[in-house]
């Protein structure tokens, strides 16, 4: 099992991977407030883009394009932190679960062994009456036994003249027999008693002591799920203070993202020398639609996303041309769309052609409706020759097909 600080490092050494692939130019950006700098893992940052308001329009849209790269890296390391967190969190309650099973097989532990600690002192008591009647009975018995032997011949002369006759004799002799026996008897049951007790000791003490041996193992058990639970709490805490600094990362990039769309819109907006567009779009490829616009599992990514255009399939090098007339007021590397180009229309609309091999067309340059501007390629992030074409009105993506 990993430590929960090798997890946090490789989390967070993977955040970075993911984040610094999408740094935006520092001519371009700020960095964060100091505040942003505690709170975030130490070792990287993300820079929000508070744009200058002179620089050109493509830059601007290299800008975003950038921040959204960022936003969806964010998106989903959070996402992968939360799945981590539910993950340590179901475990966390595993093991607490474990604890109390573990606690309560210590408490039946502790009574077993209270009541083996019991049953030996009794038995004890009991060990204890039993060698003193057996005591008692012996010194009896040894002093009849011992008066017996001591007078044997001449004690026997005495029990006969003190006799009546000969039965009362052989009567008296009889009795002292049976009385012997009778001590020898009792003597074997009081010792039978008292080593059967001394074996109920024996097993009772080997009991206790099991007993005893199975309560420290519970209790050194109890001990690691314990440290193991802390360990996972720790994680939990660490996972959620991440996850916090990535959804606020997230949301000022968000901020930034709409700030900048509505540069770029005044941007538009300000720019005199805009080629009308007819407001019709013609297909800007010859090819047929392969993927629509909407969510979708991206075919490089492997997830679900926002899919802001639709992609025309079509052979390497064949032509794109403009949907609609306008002016290009971007023309060169665009991100993960890879070559493209970008032309104003008019009224707020704007086309995208991605993943060019090559362009056509330059910034400033007018255009007219079905005018070659670049060729099919498979540039960015692509997984083959292919156009990816937009429409965007104010700035934010709209279904193409609605133009077509």
């Amino acid at each position: 099992m990993r430590s929960p600080k090798r997890i946090r490092k490789v989390l967070l050494w993977g955040l970075a991977a993911l984040l610094g692939l999408a740094l935006l130019p520092a001519q371009v950006a700020t960095v964060w407030p100091s505040d942003w700098l505690t709170a975030w893992p130490t070792g990287f940052w993300v820079q929000p883009a508070i744009a200058q308001t002179n620089a050109p329009v493509e830059q601007l849209q290299q800008q975003q394009q950038d921040i959204e790269t960022q936003r969806s890296n964010l998106n989903q390391e959070r996402d992968r932190l939360q799945n981590l967190e539910q993950a340590a969190q179901q475990n966390l309650e595993g093991l607490q679960q474990t604890i109390q099973a573990t606690t309560a097989q210590i408490q039946e532990a502790e009574r077993r062994f209270v009541a083996a600690q019991q049953q030996l002192q009794q038995l004890q008591q009991d060990l204890l009456v039993a060698e003193k009647a057996y005591e008692v009975v012996q010194q009896a018995a040894v002093a009849r036994l011992q008066f017996l032997q001591r007078q044997q011949h001449s004690r026997g002369w005495a029990v006969l003249l003190q006799s009546q006759d000969l039965n009362q004799f052989i009567d008296r002799r009889r009795q002292l027999r049976l009385v012997y026996a009778a001590d020898r008897s009792t003597l074997v049951d009081l010792k039978g008693k008292a080593d059967e007790l001394q074996q109920q000791r024996a097993e009772v003490e080997n009991q206790k002591n099991q007993v005893a041996l199975a309560q420290q193992e519970l209790l050194a058990q109890k001990q690691q799920y314990e440290a193991q639970a802390q360990q996972q709490t720790q994680m939990i805490d660490r996972l959620r203070q991440d996850r916090s600094a990535l959804e606020a990362a997230e949301a000022q990039l968000a901020r930034d993202s709409a700030k900048l769309a509505e540069l770029i819109r005044q941007r538009i907006a300000a720019q005199s020398s805009t080629v009308p567009g007819t407001g019709q779009m013609i297909y800007p490829a010859a090819g047929s639609i392969t993927s629509g616009f909407g969510t979708r599992i991206h075919p490089i990514l492997g997830y679900r996303r926002f899919h802001s255009g639709v992609d025309f399939g079509a052979s390497y090098g064949s032509t794109i041309r403009a949907a609609d007339s306008g002016r290009v007021i971007f023309s060169g590397w665009y991100g993960g769309y890879g070559q493209a180009v970008i032309i104003d229309h008019g009224s707020g609309i704007t086309s995208l052609y991605g993943h060019a091999s090559e362009l056509y067309v330059s910034e400033g340059q007018a255009v007219q409706q079905g005018q070659a501007i670049a060729a099919i390629g498979s540039t960015g992030l692509s997984t083959g020759p292919h156009l990816h074409f937009e429409v965007r009105r104010d700035g934010e993506p709209v279904n193409p097909m609605n133009f077509l």
